[in-house]
């Protein structure tokens, strides 16, 4: 259900991690996601994790790479929370659908209280040239991939699926935003209603 889509040739290099590594990679995921990735330090992340910034840049080379290493296993671990999610829908096309909204309810509800990962990185890293980058905007595009594989199914004409895959993406990322900004309660829960009305409205039966 458009969950095989793999990441470009323009994917930054991951690294193999040892025990070390994923103490840091846990404290610095921690840190970048609650301060900020701008505002955490290499000595802050080594001093969390309980190793020597020597350690930190052996295992890793670099901040950089340790912001990739960040947003890389984010992106893994949603996919990978997602799944379940997608194989427990019932065999309709709206279920599918509706099943990404439940999965990121549920995701953001235990990991993700001030929003979007993604988004808040790409807050701080717009510069394309950033190996970090490409893991953001990788994940978007799989994101809005697999809204319009979906929607594929629900719609299958060319074009209205394009469009409708386009606007079901809009509706989960303004919710995530919006849950992240705390404005009013539960946005995901309300962009997956508006999901049904738009499908409902696209002749798809919910």
């Amino acid at each position: 259900m458009g969950t095989s889509q793999t990441r470009t040739s323009q994917t930054p290099r991951r690294i193999a991690m040892t025990p070390a590594a994923r103490r840091a990679l846990a404290a610095a995921e921690r840190l970048f996601y609650e301060r900020g990735i701008h505002a955490v330090g290499v000595d802050l992340i080594a001093a969390e994790a309980g190793v020597t910034k020597k350690t930190l840049y052996d295992r890793f080379g670099s901040k950089e790479q340790i912001v990739v290493e960040y947003l890389a296993d984010r992106d893994e671990r949603w996919r990978a929370f997602l799944a379940p999610y997608l194989d427990a829908a019932e065999p309709s096309p709206a279920a599918g659908i509706l099943a990404v909204f439940d999965a990121s309810r549920a995701w953001s509800a235990r990991h993700s209280g001030k929003g979007c990962s993604m988004v808040n990185a790409h807050a701080e890293i717009s510069d394309p040239s950033h190996p970090a980058y490409a893991i953001i905007a990788a994940q978007k595009q799989w994101m809005l991939a697999l809204f319009t594989d979906l929607a594929g199914a629900a719609v299958p004409v060319p074009g209205r699926a394009e469009r409708l895959g386009r606007a079901l993406m809009l509706l989960h990322e303004g919710a995530l935003v919006a849950h992240g900004l705390g404005i009013f309660p539960d946005p995901i829960g309300q962009a997956r209603d508006e999901a049904e009305v738009l499908l409902a409205a696209a002749g798809v039966e919910v």
